[in-house]
């Protein structure tokens, strides 16, 4: 079985093609920001979020380190994804990280409301079998009411339009994380 960050690239290798536009939602230390950068190659685009600066610092230092080059960073609220996007753009994929920025202030973490406007907005632009890959860390304080929120919401999705699939081991302790799949039919 895949661990639960090698699912999720596995999820995205298969349907990302070169040349596509990407979305890290959460570009946290960099490592979604790289990946989906080599899967989209020069001729792509990745557009990664964050709202903590030193995120995004730490992820420019990634891609500097991989001469990666097809990247814009954009130090805002996910939430805020429609305001970077034209209207007619097609997205490849999304992939979020949820919960706090690993090393960092815990206090600091992403939040329903804003994720689930976010997953709206890119289930707009999104490509027929596109897929959005939710990482869902919820063992910290505020995560338990993420988790429960998204959950609704994506399982509200209209099944003539989406399926949506939950991967997750259950017999590990302490909150272990899960991944939520959209993919747009």
């Amino acid at each position: 079985m895949k661990s639960i960050l090698n699912f999720s690239h596995h999820l995205l290798e298969e349907i990302i093609t070169p040349g596509e536009t990407v979305i890290d939602a959460t570009s946290g230390n960099g490592n979604d920001t790289l990946f989906l950068s080599k899967l989209v190659g020069e001729t792509g685009e990745v557009i990664a979020f964050d709202i903590q600066e030193q995120a995004i610092d730490n992820t420019d230092q990634l891609l500097m380190e991989n001469n990666c080059s097809n990247v814009s960073l954009i130090l805002d609220s996910h939430e805020n994804i429609g305001d970077y996007l034209f209207e007619d753009i097609e997205i490849g994929g999304a992939i979020f990280n949820l919960g706090y920025l690993p090393k960092s202030d815990k206090s600091i973490i992403t939040k329903g409301k804003s994720t689930i406007k976010a997953i709206d907005t890119l289930l707009e632009h999104l490509k027929k079998n596109g897929r959005i890959i939710l990482v869902v860390y919820y063992g910290h304080e505020g995560g338990e009411e993420e988790k429960n929120s998204i959950l609704k919401h994506v399982m509200s999705l209209d099944q003539k339009k989406y399926s949506a699939l939950q991967y997750g081991f259950i017999n590990q302790k302490n909150n272990p994380p899960f991944i939520i799949a959209i993919q747009k039919k």
